[in-house]
């Protein structure tokens, strides 16, 4: 799943500065950084792939500190170029950041707001999106990143609009993916949108990647919240929210748990995860549908009642707006792709089990075909406004 955003016109028709150059593309890099995410970038855009009809760019590597760059393994790295390098740049990337919890240097931060004011495109893949908005470049903007680390950027910076959901962001002048292989898919897709879908298909093909992966990180995400949140009072009522998954209770009963309002638990709730109660609430219990549609044979109407949700009308309703997909047929396309001696005995969990026939009839359709990934085919947003991780889902007040 992606995101791109047309909600900044002003954004998107900054002019590129006369020293800089659109087909130019510099990758900075910090030490402390892992090699996969720096790689991607510099595999991308530093080879010459122009017999493979994929339009060449030219790439600087420069580092964003002084001192040999340590990466993964203890390798050392040693960049070819500077931060004075960016200025010539109308693509700046920043792979990956060391370390969620540290500053960035300031002379990095203070080059890539000079390249933004000057038209330059500003990427950051996976963490690299910390070190953007350290800059200020996401202040009112959409933006993603690793879905374990999305509500960590939320919490640090509120004016980021972040959606765990998506692969990559596209918000004009300013792009960001979540983690490690979606770097790639942000790659593909500036070339896609520099030269067009024939360049960014062949440029796949030479990767051995998918042009255009479907779904999001939804199928990803698990429990995690901050680790911060451990030794807040708020901890308690978490776990409590967790291991009563299976009854129906809404924020109102988790604030009445903590002794708080609902709007005072709805802000201390937000300051701790950037998450609204609600949409986590409601992400856990479609989780935990997930993981009985994956392992048991309860009919959906059974999954429904055993993680809280009063119907199966707002389980199916709930499941298909965070995963585009019917219950039914995520069961199925689920299966297709397991060994058979790895699913689960008719009747196992004491459900009456769902064929993938009725889930076809279910979905009003065959049973869909994977993705060229091997996953889940999920239905693919492109122009619908992002959910910002602080903002609750659209709907009842309760989870049901």
């Amino acid at each position: 799943m992606s995101h791109d955003s047309t909600a900044a016109p002003e954004a998107a028709a900054r002019k590129l500065s006369g020293r800089r150059r659109k087909e130019i593309v510099a990758v900075l890099l910090f030490s402390g950084g892992p090699i996969f995410e720096s790689s991607i970038p510099l595999s991308v855009f530093g080879i010459d792939r122009q017999d493979a009809g994929v339009p060449r760019y030219r790439l600087l590597v420069c580092a964003g500190e002084e001192g040999p760059l340590r990466t993964t393994g203890g390798l050392e790295l040693t960049a070819p170029q500077g931060l004075e390098a960016i200025s010539r740049a109308g693509t700046v990337v920043v792979p990956a950041w060391r370390s969620i919890t540290s500053p960035p240097p300031q002379d990095a931060l203070d080059a890539l707001r000079r390249a933004h004011e000057e038209g330059a495109r500003i990427v950051g893949l996976c963490t690299g999106a910390f070190v953007l908005a350290a800059a200020g470049l996401l202040d009112g903007r959409p933006a993603t990143t690793h879905w374990m680390y999305a509500p960590t950027l939320a919490k640090r910076y509120p004016s980021v609009h972040v959606d765990p959901r998506e692969l990559f962001v596209d918000d004009g002048d300013v792009l960001t993916s979540a983690g490690t292989a979606a770097g790639i898919d942000l790659c593909l897709h500036i070339v896609r949108t520099d030269h067009g879908n024939e360049a960014a298909g062949a440029l796949a093909r030479r990767l051995v990647v998918p042009p255009r992966r479907s779904g999001g990180q939804e199928r990803y995400l698990d429990r995690s919240l901050p680790e911060e949140i451990g030794a807040d009072p708020l901890a308690e009522v978490v776990a409590w929210a967790l291991e009563h998954l299976h009854e129906q209770f809404d924020v109102e009963t988790l604030a009445a748990r903590a002794y708080m309002s609902r709007r005072t638990f709805d802000r201390r709730f937000r300051s701790l995860t950037g998450s609204a109660p609600l949409q986590w609430l409601i992400t856990q219990r479609v989780l935990q549908a997930q993981r009985l549609l994956e392992t048991s044979d309860y009919s959906v109407d059974e999954v429904a009642g055993r993680c809280g949700f009063r119907s199966p009308v707002a389980l199916r309703g709930h499941f298909r707006r965070q995963l585009g997909s019917s219950p039914a047929a995520y069961r199925a396309a689920y299966r297709a792709r397991r060994p058979q001696g790895d699913r689960p005995a008719d009747g196992e969990g004491g459900g009456a089990g769902v064929s993938r026939a009725a889930a076809a009839a279910e979905a009003g359709q065959q049973p869909a075909a994977l993705a060229p990934d091997g996953s889940v085919p999920f239905q693919t947003r492109r122009t619908a406004p992002p959910l910002p991780a602080a903002a609750g889902l659209p709907g009842p007040r309760s989870a049901s």
